[in-house]
Order: structure tokens, then C-alpha cells, then sequence
């Protein structure tokens, strides 16, 4: 692999390889009625996801709890941030019918951050993976979660849940820690992935994701994924990071395909059960085939 740094020039345009479909048909519109209706945000809406359309189509949608709404104010972000509304005790249950409706045989459930709450919003977190699981018993539940600040109380408090996967994104390498993700720390987020391991105690699994493009070099990509492993990480994402509007971050260098398909054989070399690793690859896409022996 070659190493390509922060010293790359800024491209002033999306390559011919990051091509993103047009929302439309059947699919997509009844996905959207079921989310409307539930009162659930998505993140594929609120992060302006470039996969919304084929996600949607496929009758599926990443819902993103406590609100739209971020106590943090990361650059890469698109989710508004300032002072959130009150935690709506009804919300998981809205969930729960949505997943319901949708047919879902894999939800995934993520939230913005909520610094400001007693618990950093862990209880319901574990109140919605329940509510799903009490109404689709059948259906697996994956959960992306903040950092909750560190404590390790709150990471217990939903990976006691039953959940199949727990996710927490690294987003970047440790050097870009301070520009990229404001409050967070990488060790802490380490933490929050060898805590939710643990308490699962291998009977499910831990995951994790990148954005590349942020002037990283490969060398130090690598390094994160040795991390990872080292934290018992099950499974990885690795995707470009295309900005959101001028206010964010500026993409540094739009990865070759090649690149992605080397860095995911090298994650696999190191022993992740299941890597996805493209240009347009984001914690939930295809999620539903991530949980190791699905396919």
C-alpha cells in the first residue's frame, strides 16, 4: 500500500466513482411514510447520507433517537447541534412499530450525542433495543453509540441489552482527533469498544468505522485498525468522507477504490470477521449482512 498524507491537494470535485442514485420509486416512498409517521429521526436524512436512496428503496432506514438535535459540534457532521428538547418517553415504542411496519430483520439505531442528560442517554438507548425486541423478537438489533463521555456505566447499560452488535465509530486516526471529532478522545472511544466486548463476553459483536479522506496516511489507518483488533473489534467500516456543505471540513483526497479494496484485505488479514471497505461504505450500509455468518 502506498502511504498518501495530509499533504495531498484539496479535489474540488467529486470523482467519476463516488456516484449517488436519485430517491424515487415505491420502496423509497413507503419507507419514507413509515418514517414520517413514526416521528423517529434518521440519520440518513439528518447526516445526509449519500446511500438514502438505495437504503430506502430496500424498505430500510437508520433511526437515530433523542431528537435531531447534537450536544457536540463535530466538523464532519451535518446533524444540527445546540440545546436539544426534552427525551420523549414515547419514542422507542414509535420505534419499535416502525421496525415493525418496515419488516426489518436487522434495525439499526443510532442517536445524536446528549451530554446534557443525567445518563448521556443510555437508558434509552437499552429502552428502545427492548421495545424492538419485545415487538420483533426476531428482528437483530445493532446500535451505534456515542462516546458517553467515558463511562463505562452507560456503555454496560446497552450492551446488557439484546443487541447483536454494538458499534461505536472511530471516525479518524488519533492525529486528527482535535479538528475532526470535537469532545471526543481515542483512547476513550477504544474504551467504549473493549467495555461493550466485554460484557457481551463473545456471545455478540463489537464494530466499528472510518471516514478516510481527512488527510490521514495509510500508515497511520493501519495503526487504528491493529487498535481495533487489539480491543477485540469484530467487525469494520471504511468509507470516504464527502462533506456535507461549505461549513464542514474540507475532503483532503478521494481514495481510489483500490485503495479501499487493499486497506479492507489488509483488515482482514488481521482477523475482522467482517469488513466493508468502498468509497460510499457508512456504519449502516448493508448492515444487515455485517453480523458475522449472515452471509
Amino acid at each position: 500500500m502506498s502511504e498518501r498524507g495530509a499533504s495531498a491537494p484539496q479535489a474540488r470535485r467529486h470523482p467519476d466513482w463516488i456516484r449517488v442514485r436519485i430517491p424515487g420509486g415505491p420502496g423509497w416512498a413507503r419507507t419514507r411514510e413509515v418514517v414520517a409517521e413514526s416521528g423517529v429521526a434518521t440519520v440518513c436524512e439528518e447526516a445526509r447520507c449519500p446511500n438514502l436512496a438505495e437504503c430506502w428503496a430496500h424498505g430500510t432506514a437508520t433511526f437515530m433517537l433523542m431528537g435531531d438535535t447534537c450536544t457536540r459540534n463535530c466538523g464532519f457532521c451535518a446533524v444540527s447541534h445546540g440545546r436539544p428538547k426534552p427525551l420523549d418517553p414515547g419514542e422507542p415504542e414509535r420505534l419499535a412499530r416502525a421496525v415493525e411496519r418496515l419488516g426489518l430483520v436487522h434495525a439499526v439505531v443510532t442517536s445524536v450525542d446528549r451530554d446534557d442528560l443525567p445518563d448521556l442517554g443510555a437508558g434509552h438507548f437499552a429502552a428502545a433495543v427492548r421495545a424492538i425486541k419485545d415487538r420483533v423478537p426476531a428482528c437483530s438489533v445493532e446500535v451505534l453509540t456515542p462516546d458517553f463521555q467515558g463511562r463505562r456505566e452507560a456503555v454496560e447499560t446497552v450492551a446488557r441489552t439484546p443487541l447483536s452488535i454494538y458499534n461505536h465509530n472511530l471516525e479518524t486516526v488519533p492525529r486528527l482527533y482535535k479538528r475532526v471529532r470535537a469532545g471526543a478522545r481515542y483512547e476513550r472511544s477504544l474504551d467504549v469498544l473493549r467495555w461493550a466486548g466485554e460484557v457481551r463476553d463473545g456471545q455478540r459483536f463489537t464494530k466499528a468505522g472510518l471516514m478516510l479522506g481527512l488527510g490521514e496516511s495509510t500508515e497511520e489507518v493501519v495503526e487504528v485498525l491493529r487498535d481495533l483488533r487489539s480491543v477485540g473489534c469484530d467487525i469494520l467500516t471504511l468509507g470516504q468522507y464527502l462533506r456535507p456543505g461549505r461549513d464542514h471540513l474540507p475532503v483532503e483526497r478521494y481514495l481510489d477504490p483500490s485503495e479501499f479494496e487493499e486497506l479492507g484485505a489488509e483488515a482482514r488479514r488481521m482477523g475482522f470477521a467482517h469488513v466493508e471497505s468502498g468509497p460510499l461504505v457508512r456504519s449502516s450500509y448493508h448492515a444487515w449482512s455485517h453480523v458475522p455468518g449472515a452471509v
